[in-house]
């Protein structure tokens, strides 16, 4: 089996990549979603200005194991919180949930313990997030 594939099943680890809110850069979602793909995994990229809902409902849609939130705009405590509510409301608590971008050192403890896994500011290497991203995703069952 592949290091990129999940530990309880053969296809390749599924990770959707977002950008949720009214924030318009991608460059950094654009490089990581590029980073992963380039290390096995399938990556679905929203594109810009995506609603929780709106995430929520790929993530179900894809049978993703991995969320990767992308939010440069400092609403990071209002749109976590709404799409971590819709995960659990959906039953999809499973799916590892990590957000990067520009978020102060002081809100990144109250959002793991909203759920997020993990929170990857700007400077972390892509194979730190690929890594964490093997090591933590499970596969679904779809």
């Amino acid at each position: 089996m592949a290091e990129s594939q999940a530990s309880s099943g053969g296809r390749p680890i599924r990770v959707v990549v977002a950008k949720p809110g009214l924030d318009g850069h991608d460059r950094g979602a654009k490089i990581i979603a590029r980073a992963l793909r380039d290390a096995g995994m399938e990556v679905i990229y929203t594109g810009l200005h995506q609603t929780p809902e709106q995430i929520v409902a790929t993530v179900i849609q894809e049978d993703a194991d991995a969320i990767g939130l992308s939010i440069l705009s400092g609403a990071h405590m209002t749109l976590v919180p709404r799409v971590m509510e819709l995960m659990r409301e959906q039953g999809a608590e499973d799916v590892l949930v990590t957000v990067g971008g520009t978020i102060p050192a002081e809100d990144i403890q109250p959002l793991k313990e909203l759920g997020v896994a993990e929170v990857f500011t700007p400077g972390t290497p892509t194979q730190a997030i690929i890594d964490f991203i093997r090591e933590r995703a499970v596969r679904r069952d779809g």
